[in-house]
């Protein structure tokens, strides 16, 4: 088996301690690599490694991450089936828990990889390029475990810019998304519409003039309304309602 993993830790550690990072690449090489990059970070480190989709699944099924680093492309269960199984479980078990969500980025060679969009679709909070600079893939993992915005904003846009046609295609969920947004009061339709331009909570309380405070409560009403993970979730039904076009 290609990835090793330590006993789990205590979940009762939530807000204390380093950010969790699992790593699942096929390439041991490129994991070697990631590993070594984050575990020289204080705040951050690595508790479990995969091979696979497969191996991922069985590996945190045992050990709790915060967040993971998802390839792609890999043999067997691919990045896109292991990111929906494991937010899948992830959510059933956060019920009636204390313990954060778990994040997944995904990680991809191209810029223009339908396959990273079919990832965020499934959950994913956002993507980043393999040859991302260090201090870019260390930025990303802890702004995704903060939930605060959007993870390399260009190069997510520039993804959903590429597909927009495929995500305005009518189906069930884009007309469900439809409707949720028309349920947005006038203020929340504003605020969604930043978020959709990639702009954090302070540059949106800046932007209306706005506390911190109240910019965070119009965006905690906004993604339950709209059923969304996270900040990326929100972008994507932006695009698929035309909020946002390219």
């Amino acid at each position: 088996m290609s990835g090793t993993q330590p006993a789990p830790s205590d979940s009762s550690d939530t807000g204390a301690g380093p950010i969790r990072v699992a790593l699942v690449d096929d390439q041991q090489l490129v994991r070697g690599g990631f590993k070594m990059l984050i575990n020289s970070q204080p705040d951050l480190t690595v508790v479990a490694e995969a091979g696979n989709g497969s191996e991922a699944v069985q590996a945190l099924s045992a050990v709790r991450a915060d967040v993971v680093l998802m390839d792609v492309r890999m043999p067997g269960m691919d990045g896109i089936e292991a990111t929906a199984r494991l937010l899948e479980r992830a959510a059933a078990q956060r019920k009636g828990s204390t313990d954060g969500d778990l994040k997944v980025v995904v990680l991809t060679t191209f810029d223009l990889d339908e396959y990273a969009l079919s990832a965020i679709r499934a959950g994913a909070s956002g993507f980043l390029l393999k040859d991302a600079p260090p201090e870019e893939l260390l930025d990303a993992i802890r702004t995704v475990y903060r939930g605060d915005a959007v993870i390399a904003p260009s190069t997510t846009r520039r993804l959903l810019d590429h597909v927009a046609p495929l995500l305005r295609e009518p189906t069930a969920d884009v007309s469900r998304h439809a409707a949720d947004v028309e349920r947005l009061t006038p203020r929340e339709r504003e605020v969604f519409g930043l978020i959709a331009q990639g702009l954090s909570n302070p540059e949106i309380a800046a932007h209306l003039f706005l506390s911190d405070a109240t910019v965070k409560t119009h965006v905690g009403h906004i993604l339950a309304k709209l059923g969304a993970r996270d900040r990326v979730q929100a972008v994507v039904i932006a695009y698929e309602t035309g909020i946002v076009a390219p």
